[in-house]
């Protein structure tokens, strides 16, 4: 069992202050927008890092912290993730995808080809982590783990918006390639990956609206 300790670090705001910065933390993220057209403009690690570290806050079932990022810089390594991605791709928008599917990303302009995996220069990969083992090699089952993986996402994604870059989450189907290509053990799944960097100059993004409060929200 966990030593409990006092909690300290809880830090309370007057109502004025706390109804300010709800407001201004929404409208800062309403700026933040999915590009598909990246900088090859390189970014200091260290931003990276304190981001991973921002993600790995996230609430999780039991503790167990289920997720592992693979942060890729070479060159070499993105290369062969875009090949076996566009290949993933291919298969998707010419066989497997349905015609609803296909009406419904039109709008956003997405195609197979996938230049963004090389000329980004961070590719997080995002696995969740079904199980883990211990030093004497027993295996120890994790829990929540596609929950608390998307909630560690959502986590990162924010925190690279914070910090002044722009990022997009790209799954191919299936991505089982990224555990070979990464050399990751087969206790680890694909999650997703994100794509990270400057927005490339002149990028357009398609115009679109979110659904209001009342469309996403119940108060009862």
């Amino acid at each position: 069992m966990h030593k409990f300790i006092p909690y300290q670090e809880y830090k309370e705001y007057p109502s004025n202050e706390m109804k300010k910065r709800a407001q201004d933390f929404y409208e800062d993220l309403r700026r933040r927008r999915t590009v598909r057209e990246f900088s090859d403009r390189p970014i200091p690690r260290e931003i990276i890092e304190n981001c991973l570290l921002a993600a790995g806050t996230a609430p999780n079932g039991a503790n167990r912290q289920p997720w592992h990022f693979v942060v890729v810089e070479s060159p070499d390594i993105k290369r062969k993730i875009r090949g076996a991605a566009e290949e993933e791709e291919k298969t998707f928008y010419t066989k497997r995808a349905t015609e609803d599917w296909l009406n419904a990303l039109e709008p956003l302009g997405t195609d197979q080809n996938k230049p963004f995996l090389e000329i980004a220069p961070y590719l997080i990969v995002i696995f969740g982590e079904s199980f883990e083992r211990t030093e004497e090699n027993q295996k120890v089952k994790n829990y929540y783990v596609t929950e608390s993986v998307g909630i560690a996402t959502g986590i990162l994604i924010t925190a690279i918006h914070n910090a002044g870059l722009v990022s997009l989450t790209h799954t191919p189907s299936p991505m089982k390639f990224l555990n070979q290509v990464l050399g990751r053990p087969n206790n680890e799944r694909p999650f997703l990956i994100l794509v990270v960097g400057y927005p490339a100059e002149n990028t357009e993004v398609p115009s679109i609206e979110k659904k209001s409060l009342e469309k996403i929200a119940t108060f009862i």
